[in-house]
């Protein structure tokens, strides 16, 4: 029998499954990496980092899975989105990865979005006016570090750089070249003009391929280290967002796919390209008829693991002398408030924001506490402020697209009832939660079936979702979420004022950084 390999390189690790040919899961392996963000507004990770845990990852599923009928054929990739790395002559590094959560490029982001300049690259690239976005890295890197571009033989991203290092063959496919804000969204070609406005060069960028591209071999040290053939097909794969939405069966236009795992996503695959007049949504084709639109969330679980880390020490070390799920512990607490947490709000913006205030200067706050709050108003007003911001990006999204007729949700937020059920009650809607949890390794694996000629359009990948549950939402706490709504949203825009100027505080005094 034949197997195959979906791996996805997420912000904080790696994924690796392995499948056989019928798409039975065999084996996982999770590998974890630094995330560097020692300065202010810096987020960046070790690309040889992570080049070894997804060497390591792959190692361990072919290991544990102990192959005696067959081999590996196939390893297709999905990866996080908006990275950046400078190349010298020899591939070598000049900088580690420059992560989407990265805003030291802010100041740019922002000129260009005063000055109109933003909105006419994201017309031509579908790229939204934030720091996340390669683009606006390149603008920034030079104009404060022009000596580095001057070394530079080779812009990458980390998908690129660890597809190199296996094959020797420098490529990027469709998706991902999209959200570098490089790509012209028309002819799916390098745009010579946004090229010049960051002084890059062709050939400085990697040859484009079509998502189901493949590379066949890879160098004889890496194929012995993880137990495959030298001559395995390497799949280019697609973006995170992209595969994630595929691998839950959002397909057709007027699905809706959000999906909440460290950061979040509101998303919705159209058959043409899709404009938002007020740049508030992306814009990335990712394949003949498939052109996602969406909005990217910074603050998604990982404000849960905020909360739970900084405000429920106590209940960790109850959780472990119980042998018992700290999280879970946490979810029980939230249950013991109402819907609504009392009329106590927290805007998640621990990150900085993408969808939907595009602020990377946007910070986090309570609002409405009282003496009658406890931790648990505080525990459930986290867990609420993490989907009223979604159904903010939600609200953009089907202003330009229609309501949607179904809303298929994944990640690990959705593994609790009460996440489950915050999500049904504030949008108003049933929601669908497709069994695949990873639906990003999933939809690579897919798509390597469709490299291979075994599978010959997106459609199929539905036999391999799994069971579907449907879960519905409570009416009595409709009037609760339809009366704090707006003043969620209401509350968002008056404190918007005095995001810079907070932020900037936060810069002046850098000691406050302590990680």
């Amino acid at each position: 029998m034949d197997y195959i390999v979906g791996i996805d390189i997420g912000t904080t690790s790696t994924k690796a499954l392995l499948y056989d040919i019928n798409g039975k899961i065999l084996a996982k392996a999770n590998k974890g990496y630094t995330l560097y963000q020692n300065k202010p507004d810096m987020a960046e990770e070790d690309p040889d980092d992570i080049f070894n845990a997804t060497l390591q990852a792959i190692q361990e599923v072919v290991t544990k899975a102990q192959l005696t009928d067959g081999q590996v054929v196939a390893i297709s990739w999905s990866a996080q989105q908006h990275s950046l790395i400078a190349l010298d002559q020899n591939y070598k590094p000049l900088t580690r990865t420059i992560t989407w959560a990265d805003n030291r490029a802010e100041k740019y982001a922002r000129q260009f979005k005063e000055n109109g300049k933003g909105l006419a690259v994201y017309k031509r690239t579908g790229l939204p006016i934030h720091p996340m976005g390669p683009f606006y890295k390149l603008l920034w890197l030079k104009n404060e570090h022009p000596d580095l571009c001057n070394k530079t033989a080779f812009w990458v991203g980390i998908k690129e750089y660890v597809i190199w290092r296996y094959t020797n063959v420098l490529a990027e496919e469709t998706s991902m070249a999209a959200a570098t804000g490089l790509l012209n969204m028309q002819t799916l070609q390098w745009d010579d003009e946004i090229l010049k406005m960051v002084g890059v060069k062709k050939d400085q960028l990697p040859s484009l391929v079509p998502t189901t591209h493949s590379i066949v071999g890879i160098r004889s040290e890496y194929a012995k280290v993880m137990g495959v053939p030298y001559d395995v097909h390497i799949v280019m794969g697609a973006t995170d967002g992209a595969l994630s939405t595929i691998g839950v069966g959002a397909l057709e236009t007027g699905t809706l796919a959000i999906n909440i795992g460290t950061s979040a996503a509101v998303r919705s695959f159209m058959d043409k390209p899709l404009i938002d007049p007020k740049a508030r949504l992306y814009c990335y084709p990712i394949m003949e008829g498939k052109y996602l639109v969406g909005g990217p969330i910074n603050n998604g679980g990982i404000v849960f693991n905020w909360a739970h880390d900084a405000l429920f020490g106590g209940e960790q070390e109850t959780a472990k002398l119980l042998q018992q799920d700290s999280y879970d512990i946490l979810t029980k607490i939230a249950e013991t408030v109402p819907a609504g947490s009392s009329g106590l709000l927290f805007h998640p913006y621990l990150g900085g924001e993408r969808a939907p205030l595009w602020d990377a200067n946007a910070r986090a706050s309570f609002f409405g506490l009282n003496r009658n709050h406890t931790r648990a108003h505080m525990i459930r007003a986290v867990l609420e402020g993490i989907v009223f911001n979604l159904y903010m990006t939600t609200l953009a999204l089907t202003e330009v697209t229609g309501d949607p007729k179904d809303i298929l949700v994944a990640g690990g937020f959705v593994r609790s009832s009460l996440g489950r059920q915050i999500m049904a009650d504030i949008y108003e809607h049933e929601i669908t939660i497709p069994d695949s949890y990873e639906s990003g390794c999933l939809a690579a694996m897919y798509l390597a079936k469709m490299s291979l000629g075994l599978e010959s359009d997106l459609q199929g990948i539905t036999k391999y979702i799994g069971k579907e549950k449907k879960y519905q939402p409570d009416k009595d706490n409709y009037p609760i979420y339809r009366k704090l709504i707006p003043i969620y949203i209401r509350l968002s825009r008056e404190l918007a004022s005095e995001y810079d100027d907070i932020a900037e505080f936060q810069r002046e005094f850098p000691k406050l950084y302590n990680k």
